[in-house]
């Protein structure tokens, strides 16, 4: 028995599926999970001491790669003075002032722990200054584990979705939520310029909110199309309901100024993760600053955390900001990212397979399909059983691809021309295996 089969029967006497968050366990491609030991650059090492290129980087935060000195630095000097305060410090506002800055739409900024808290603070925020209940999301859109957002959400539900639940129904798509919640959420089907038209001609005057991911990445890496992006935007506007980018994943990942920098959308309001936190607890939201002034203690809105601005996430993201703003950080990225993209598709189509690719920044998709999908429709419709295959394969050969063909993938500045060639000599290796 490998010490990685060891730790997880252990881990799932004392731990509900031996896992801290659901994909981790492999559940959606089978197998054995991975317990992780130690990481730097673009590599981390498992309990048996065997090296894998990571491309999930903590799920799209170390965009910097693991460790980074700087960053490394910055929590180490912050931890001298304690590791939490319970009272504001000036780093918080050096960071609101950060993210004000890189995204022109925030006016304002709220720090939360976690991305759910940033999107559940945000739709009640919404609900609070419209006096509206009912909110539209998306099909395969995840904005974290909050009740009325589980409705034919994307991530780790979309595995479970696999084993016997109903995304044909606006029912929950996780037990214990009361279907009184989510009778207040409309799911539209991503990319349905009709759907959303129609929704917004037939409930619009109720219509308190719009929470997207403006480039999806839980139902793998998909994009909206252009018109459907300023339909969203015209239509917000036109009935008063407040425009949610969910840009936990996008923002300072795929560009500096996140997903709305490139489609020139000024959101009413945003929601940050990952990258911000530079690989510690750490999100926001924020935007146009009479919402933001609904919130307590201006507003009765009410929102509290005792964590909220924790002293060494806010030095491991306001480090990571700074970094990631240097001139040429995502031009760089994105072309290393764009040539493993355009070699490995080279190298599947050589091998007889159907395979597609996306990418934007640092973030990526890669789907065993003729075309890159544009709902969830065409990432269900993808080759699901030869992505495990895949999985497999790449893993045998040093490469942690996400364990699912439901997650985007990400890459961090530390992939260089050599880690990519890496990349390159395992997925030959796999393409031909499969």
């Amino acid at each position: 028995m490998t010490t990685n089969q060891e730790l997880f029967d252990r881990a799932q006497i004392t731990t509900p599926g031996g896992v801290n968050s659901p994909v981790r366990a492999f559940r959606s491609v089978g197998g054995v999970p991975r317990f992780i030991k130690r990481a730097q650059g673009a590599y981390f090492w498992d309990v048996e001491d065997k090296k894998y290129i990571d491309c999930i980087g903590s799920w799209g935060p170390m965009i910097l790669g693991h460790a980074h000195p700087d960053v490394v630095k910055a929590v180490q000097r912050a931890a001298e003075n304690s590791f939490s305060y319970g009272a504001p410090t000036e780093a918080e506002i050096l960071m609101a002032e950060k993210i004000v800055e890189l995204v022109p739409s925030i006016e304002q900024v709220r720090l939360v722990s976690s991305g759910t808290e940033a999107t559940m603070s945000a739709l009640r925020l919404a609900r609070g200054f419209t006096g509206r209940d009912l909110i539209i999301k998306f099909e395969g859109c995840y904005h974290g584990h909050a009740d009325s957002l589980l409705v034919k959400a994307g991530s780790g539900l979309l595995t479970f979705a696999e084993e016997g639940i109903d995304l044909a129904t606006n029912a929950p798509s996780s037990g214990g939520v009361p279907q009184d919640l989510v009778k207040h959420t409309l799911v539209l089907p991503f990319n349905d310029l009709a759907a959303l038209q129609a929704a917004f001609k037939q409930f619009g005057p109720q219509i308190a909110a719009l929470i997207v991911e403006p480039i999806a990445g839980n139902m793998n890496l998909v994009q909206l199309s252009p018109e459907f992006i300023k339909a969203m935007r015209e239509l917000t506007s036109q009935y008063g309901s407040v425009l949610i980018y969910d840009e936990v994943m996008t923002g300072f990942r795929v560009a500096l100024g996140g997903a709305q920098s490139i489609h020139g959308i000024r959101p009413d309001l945003t929601c940050l993760g990952k990258v911000m936190g530079g690989g510690m607890p750490m999100a926001a939201f924020g935007g146009r600053k009479d919402i933001m002034g609904k919130l307590a203690p201006l507003g009765n809105v009410y929102q509290a955390g005792t964590l909220s601005g924790n002293p060494l996430a806010v030095a491991a993201g306001l480090t990571t900001l700074n970094l990631v703003s240097q001139p040429g950080f995502f031009k760089t990225l994105s072309t290393r990212l764009t040539h493993l993209l355009t070699e490995m598709t080279t190298l599947a189509h050589a091998a007889g397979h159907d395979f597609a690719t996306d990418h934007i920044g640092g973030m990526f998709g890669i789907y065993f399909a003729k075309q890159k999908p544009r709902s969830l429709a065409d990432v269900t419709a993808s080759d699901i059983e030869k992505f495990k295959r895949f999985f497999h394969a790449m893993l045998d050969h040093g490469v942690y691809l996400a364990p699912s063909a439901y997650e985007a993938g990400f890459l961090s500045i530390t992939h260089d021309e050599r880690v990519i060639e890496e990349m390159l000599s395992a997925a030959k290796k796999a393409f031909k295996k499969i």
